[in-house]
């Protein structure tokens, strides 16, 4: 099938540029002109998708060419774009940067999309030199459509004066100019932004970026180059839903937030309906068949997890009775005895898993890896082979033998990883079920056959 999407790519050079607050705030500034707008993230990243949902209206999507396989990607585009006047991708890092060999990089995804690309370039303390980087960055691959630059952090008209004549030198469209305004800043914590979960006051900061971005931007020409993209063309799609077999709760409060909307979606074609809950504030389990605990900030509320005894122990319950259980990162820690925060302090879990976390003021992981299981599990049998991601602060110490082996894709380590306990799986991997379809299917299908 072909689609006609129009589509394109706001990236920079380098973490930090700007391209967060100027892809929101066009978000906003389109969504205001009347237009259904679609968007995405390249990579991992649970919370820049929180905000970009603020502003379009509609949940975003993540893009990673290593959690789903890469030829999956753009009939996962064209699904979730159905209904949308134009998508509008957010990069990760910069433009180039990935894992390894260019793996899930903001051009892999552009390329592989067709889609032309904006670069943001911060140019604070910047003169012709930025277009001596907008070259580089046009050049450096000419299969990627670089089809103009948003200048960003201006300090004044005679900054912005001297950038466009150094651009025009190049031949470098400018598509939009923004001076320094500290006031569009988001709040940040050690995972990066604050997550939208928490931060729905926001609304006012986002609809601010969308007010600053349609002053300072040229929505008509970014409007235009979309526009010229080719058709999408996708195998077409399987309509055969699975009937409803269970029931699965999926933890979901200002704790435990990081999804994928597709990933969840796998899980109700093949048979599951999902029923949100909040171990924060509900006393009672909802009436499921299996539970899934997401990642999140389990630390920044750790006291209050505690203090819900209730909840503690019906999760106990249910994981004594054979419930299938499937926890990541956050929701994996909140499945140990007891969690330590920053400060030192110790706040009891839910027991179910064999172990303890605690905190670290550094950054134990962040990348890309391949995790085997070393025995039969809810996602599937001894030996099955998952694609992942990690992200974590935390440190954890767990008795008894480790359900997974990691290996990192950046350098080769492997490790033992996660806890096991009974029909209860943890640990701090990250999946994508659309890139790992069958331990959907094997998570559904135990928790019907438990329900039985």
């Amino acid at each position: 099938m072909r689609y006609s999407i129009p589509r394109l790519v706001i990236a920079a050079t380098q973490s930090g540029s700007g391209k967060t607050t100027i892809a929101t705030g066009l978000l906003s500034a389109l969504r205001e002109q009347g237009l259904v707008v679609q968007s995405f993230k390249v990579g991992p990243d649970y919370i820049d998708p929180g905000y970009h949902a603020m502003a379009s209206g509609r949940p975003a999507h993540n893009l990673d060419s290593w959690l789903v396989p890469r030829a999956t990607l753009p009939e996962l585009f064209a699904a979730e774009s159905e209904g949308a006047d134009i998508a509008v991708i957010e990069g990760v890092m910069g433009l180039y940067d990935g894992g390894r060999e260019g793996i899930s990089s903001t051009a892999e995804i552009a390329k592989l999309l067709q889609a032309p690309v904006v670069l943001v370039l911060d140019v604070k303390s910047m003169g012709a030199s930025a277009a001596a980087i907008a070259k580089g960055f046009r050049d450096y691959d000419p299969e990627v459509n670089l089809a103009g630059v948003i200048l960003n952090r201006l300090g004044s008209k005679t900054h912005e004066a001297m950038l466009r004549e150094a651009m025009r030198e190049i031949d470098m469209p400018i598509l939009g100019a923004l001076r320094r305004d500290d006031s569009l800043h988001m709040p940040e914590r050690h995972l990066g932004l604050l997550p939208a979960a928490e931060n729905e006051q926001e609304q006012q900061t986002i609809d601010s970026m969308g007010a600053a971005v349609a002053k300072s931007l040229d929505i008509e020409a970014i409007l235009h180059i979309a526009c010229l993209t080719d058709d999408i063309e996708v195998p077409e799609r399987e309509n055969r839903q699975a009937a409803k077999k269970c029931r699965i709760g999926i933890a979901k409060d200002e704790a435990f937030s990081f999804y994928y909307p597709a990933s969840l979606q796998v899980l109700e074609y093949m048979g599951a309906e999902l029923v949100p809950f909040s171990p924060l504030r509900d006393e009672q389990m909802p009436d499921v068949d299996g539970l899934i605990l997401g990642g999140g900030f389990p630390e920044m509320f750790a006291a209050k997890l505690q203090e819900n005894e209730k909840m503690r122990e019906a999760i106990r319950q249910a994981a004594a009775a054979g419930m299938p259980i499937y926890a990541e990162c956050g929701g994996y820690m909140y499945l140990l005895s007891s969690l330590r925060d920053f400060e030192g302090h110790d706040f009891a879990m839910c027991q179910v898993l064999p172990g303890k976390a605690a905190m670290t003021r550094k950054l134990q992981m962040v990348g890309y890896v391949e995790a085997e299981l070393q025995q039969d599990t809810i996602l599937g049998p001894k030996g099955t082979t998952l694609r992942g991601h990690e992200f974590h602060f935390s440190e954890d110490e767990v008795m008894g033998a480790r359900p997974f082996c990691f290996r990192r894709m950046r350098n080769g380590e492997t490790y033992e990883a996660g806890a096991a306990s009974g029909n209860v799986l943890g640990s701090y991997l990250h999946l994508h079920f659309a890139g790992c379809p069958e331990a959907a299917r094997h998570f559904v299908e135990a928790a019907a056959s438990w329900a039985k």
